[in-house]
């Protein structure tokens, strides 16, 4: 083990309130990469005129950036712990300003996906960094707070996105996009290497390149076969999903080869705790419940109200700043009174969200349309700030910058299933009874489906939400290093044979 600079420290009473300025860098560093995963959302059309695209293929945009995330999310479980927070800083940004750069230049759309794909490289480090650090440099009783904080970034950022596009596009092409972006990114950059500092350790173990090589393919497999249910194909995406599936089998089973006798890629003993496990669990059905109606609101207020897309973008846009601000209360409610008075209310308040949403019509005021948003947005405040804190809180030091990567990869690949389910439960319903009630009812109706499939599964949120603690107890760190059992054990046995007479024949003692 290699020991960074660390200028941090447990904060004393009269200090606990302050953010670690490491924490503040970070958390604006990912605001500003994070918001790039849905910016485009509402450029397709641009994109479409600008480069003789058809539509399939100016999806391409957003498709490959979570594509990309989903495969380097679990390469930065290994990558964290070999670099210091300086240079994994350094490494992310610079690669998403060059990201940014060659989007914004491109003469031609496969420049373009090329920069997008470059882009969300830079992405994917920023959130496992940020988490990592979080739980290094953070006293356990204040983490709830910090927390709150990173939840602004990671769910204000997304939901932000198309409002701000729709914004922006409507002054000009979709390269201000990037334009605009790219000078806040070099200033984040600049301030951030100017002020952050070499915070926990490093160790410098080696890479398992089948790893790598496995998980890019299996992940990244998986969330495109989603993705190509969400456009509505059958055939082609079962086979690519299965493939996927087979090999992040292959993937957990390698890394449980490692755990024995090597370095893994990604450390699976992070779900023996079971408060990650179960947070984990919570978190990924939430989170495919708010993309699920992050994509399923739009299509119901443009297509079948008629609203323009920066009109679609306003009406949702209060929902995305009330979960975003309250971050820091409900980090302060949980650092106070635990998670369970957060959890439990939030997780029935997403299932009675989503069961409000699926009974929308053609005729629903739009004021009900915003109140059942606003629940929901609400709801999933109050449920991931303590699922974080409680989820990663329950690991040993050395799990943190794993954890923060299943975390992570399995964000991205609920993100692509909430998209897929919806889609699909919409379209199979449209289709039965289209020719019963007109093209328009028809997409109301399959509409109304995706909500309540959405809210069903919602309830799985409820019961893993009274399953979890008021908060994580800390683990016992030794216990769980890599090899401690197996190692004393061994070391118990030899030195029975030695104590007996038999140890020139075992261990030339």
């Amino acid at each position: 083990m290699t020991a960074a600079v660390t200028t941090s420290h447990r904060p004393v009473d009269g200090e606990k309130r302050r953010t670690p300025a490491v924490i503040t860098l970070l958390v604006l560093a990912t605001f500003v990469v994070i918001l790039n995963e849905t910016i485009m959302l509402n450029a397709i059309p641009n994109l479409m005129n600008s480069f003789g695209v058809t539509e399939h293929a100016a999806q391409w945009v957003s498709t490959a950036f979570m594509l990309t995330m989903a495969s380097v999310i679990p390469v930065t479980g290994w990558f964290l712990q070999r670099v210091t927070t300086r240079t994994a800083y350094a490494t992310a940004m610079g690669v998403f300003i060059a990201g940014t750069l060659i989007s914004a230049i491109a003469p031609v759309f496969g420049i373009l996906l090329a920069g997008r794909v470059v882009q969300a490289a830079g992405t994917a480090v920023m959130m496992p960094l940020l988490m990592t650090t979080l739980m290094t440099v953070v006293d356990e009783s204040d983490r709830g707070r910090v927390m709150g904080k990173v939840t602004m970034a990671i769910s204000v950022a997304p939901a932000l996105g198309p409002t701000v596009s729709g914004l922006i596009l409507s002054f000009g092409s979709w390269r201000l996009l990037f334009l605009l972006v790219l000078p806040i990114a070099i200033g984040v950059a600049w301030s951030g290497l100017r002020r952050l500092e070499n915070v926990g350790e490093t160790s410098k173990t080696s890479v398992d390149w089948a790893s790598v090589v496995i998980a890019a393919l299996g992940f990244g497999s998986l969330v495109y076969g989603l993705s190509r249910f969400a456009e509505g194909e059958v055939g082609r995406p079962v086979g690519i999903v299965a493939f996927g599936a087979v090999l992040i089998l292959a993937f957990v089973l390698r890394q449980l080869r490692l755990q024995r006798v090597g370095s893994p890629l990604l450390d699976l003993r992070a779900f023996l705790h079971p408060t990650f496990t179960k947070s984990l669990v919570l978190m990924a059905i939430a989170f495919l419940a708010m993309m699920g109606s992050m994509i399923l609101l739009p299509l119901y207020l443009q297509t079948v109200r008629g609203l323009t897309p920066l009109y679609t973008g306003l009406l949702v846009m209060p929902g995305g700043l009330a979960m975003g601000l309250l971050g820091p209360t409900v980090g302060r409610i949980f650092d106070a009174r635990g998670g369970r008075v957060l959890v439990i209310p939030g997780s029935v308040g997403i299932v009675a969200a989503l069961a409000g949403l699926s009974q929308i019509s053609l005729t629903t005021p739009y004021w009900l349309i915003l109140a059942f948003h606003l629940v929901l947005m609400v709801s999933l405040a109050a449920a991931f700030t303590p699922v974080f804190t409680l989820g990663l809180g329950a690991l040993p030091s050395h799990l943190y910058s794993h954890g923060s990567s299943i975390l992570g990869t399995l964000q991205q690949v609920a993100a692509a299933f909430g998209t897929a389910l919806a889609v699909t439960v919409m379209a199979v319903r449209s289709d039965q009874v289209i020719d019963e009630v007109g093209a328009l009812s028809a997409q109301v109706s399959g509409l109304q489906a995706a909500f309540m499939v959405s809210a069903a599964l919602a309830v799985v949120v409820v019961v893993m939400a009274v399953m979890l603690p008021a908060r994580a107890e800390s683990p016992d760190e030794p216990a769980d290093e890599p090899g401690d059992e197996v190692g004393a054990d061994l070391d118990a046995e030899l030195a029975e044979l030695c104590e007996h007479g038999r140890e020139a024949t075992v261990c030339g003692c």
